[in-house]
C-alpha cells in the first residue's frame, strides 16, 4: 500500500475518531446521554449471575494496568528475540504508554464520577474515558498490526481480528457490569484510543516507507 493511502485511512480513522470522542464529551457535558447509560446498564446488569460474574472479574483483570504491564513484557520480548523487530518495538512502547498517558490527562480534564448504582469491585478514580477501554483497545488493535504480516493464511488473519475484538468488547463490557463505568465511558475510550493508534501507526508507516525509500536511493547511488 502506498505511503497516501496509509495517509488518507489514518486521516479518515483519526477524524471519525476525533468527532465521536467530541459529541460523546459533549453528550456527557449536558446530560444527554443518562437515558442511554442507564439503559445499556440496565440490559447487561440485568444478566448478573455468581458465574458470569467471576467470568467479567477475570475480563477486568486482563484489562489492567498490572496485567497488560505484564503481556506487554512479554511481546517485547518476542518483538525483539524472535522477530527480530526494532522500528516495530518502539511503536509498540510508544503506543501503549501514549494511550495511558493520554488517558490520564482527559480524566483528570473532564472529572466524571464513576456510576454509583450496582457496584460488584471497589475503585477510585475518575470515570471518563475508561482505562481498561483504551488499553484493550491500544494492546489488541497494536498486536494485530504487527502480527498481520507474519500470518500467511486469511483464516488466520480472520481470527486474530475476531480474537482481538473479542477481547476489546469483552473487557469493555465487564467493567459495565461490574459498576464501574459508563457505557459512554467505555466507548469514549474507544474513540480515544483509536485516534491515538491511527496516528503512531500512520506516522510509524511515514517513517519505514520514507526510510526505506531512502536506503534504496543510497542503493542505487552507490
Amino acid at each position: 500500500m502506498k505511503l497516501k493511502s496509509y495517509l488518507a485511512i489514518a486521516f479518515v480513522i483519526s477524524a471519525v475518531c476525533m468527532i465521536g470522542f467530541s459529541l460523546m464529551s459533549l453528550f456527557i457535558s449536558d446530560h444527554k446521554i443518562v437515558h442511554f447509560d442507564t439503559k445499556v446498564i440496565r440490559a447487561i446488569q440485568g444478566m448478573e449471575s455468581p458465574t458470569l460474574t467471576n467470568v467479567m472479574k477475570i475480563f477486568t483483570f486482563i484489562g489492567s494496568a498490572p496485567f497488560v504491564i505484564v503481556m506487554s513484557s512479554a511481546i517485547l520480548f518476542f518483538l525483539y528475540k524472535v522477530l527480530h523487530h526494532r522500528l516495530e518495538l518502539i511503536l509498540f512502547i510508544v503506543s501503549i504508554i501514549g494511550s495511558a498517558a493520554l488517558n490520564g490527562l482527559l480524566k483528570h480534564f473532564f472529572h466524571r464520577i464513576r456510576p454509583n448504582l450496582h457496584r460488584l469491585i471497589d475503585i477510585g478514580g475518575y470515570s471518563f474515558p475508561s482505562g481498561h477501554a483504551m488499553n484493550a483497545f491500544s494492546v489488541y488493535v497494536i498486536i494485530t498490526f504487527l502480527l498481520w504480516r507474519h500470518i500467511p493464511r486469511k483464516s488466520g488473519r480472520i481470527f486474530l481480528i475476531l480474537f482481538s475484538s473479542f477481547m476489546v468488547l469483552a473487557i469493555g463490557v465487564s467493567r459495565v457490569y461490574l459498576g464501574v463505568h459508563y457505557p459512554s465511558d467505555i466507548v469514549g475510550g474507544y474513540f480515544a484510543s483509536g485516534f491515538w493508534m491511527a496516528t503512531a501507526i500512520w506516522v510509524f508507516q511515514f517513517y519505514k516507507e520514507r526510510s526505506n525509500k531512502s536506503h534504496k536511493i543510497a542503493l542505487i547511488s552507490d
